[in-house]
């Protein structure tokens, strides 16, 4: 499995509920029929929460999460001006081996 990583800085949302954790891997799960699928979360610096993805091809996946962070709001907050995306081929790879692909 290959990794995409969303990370969410708390004061660029409208509503830093912290549920985000749980209701934004269940829509992306739901929207892409479970090609993408919850592999956890952690906060890291700057009190960024990041949300853990799996999938078998993070380069084919990734764009359907943006196409769906530009059509929805998610507990009010707009996620294609505070969302980053990060992918690698690697299974839950860490941040810092991922490659930003968003914004």
């Amino acid at each position: 499995m290959q990794t995409i990583i969303i990370r969410l800085f708390p004061e660029k949302l409208e509503n830093a509920d912290l549920d985000l954790r749980y209701y934004i891997p269940e829509r992306i799960e739901e929207i892409t029929d479970g090609v993408v699928q919850d592999n956890g979360y952690d906060y890291l610096e700057e009190n960024a929460l990041a949300l853990w993805m799996q999938t078998e091809n993070a380069a084919g996946a990734y764009p359907a999460i943006v196409k769906l962070f530009r059509e929805e709001t998610f507990m009010g907050n707009d996620l294609s001006l505070s969302a980053e995306l990060y992918i690698s081929e690697k299974d839950t790879d860490e941040l810092e081996n991922c490659r930003l692909v968003y914004p």
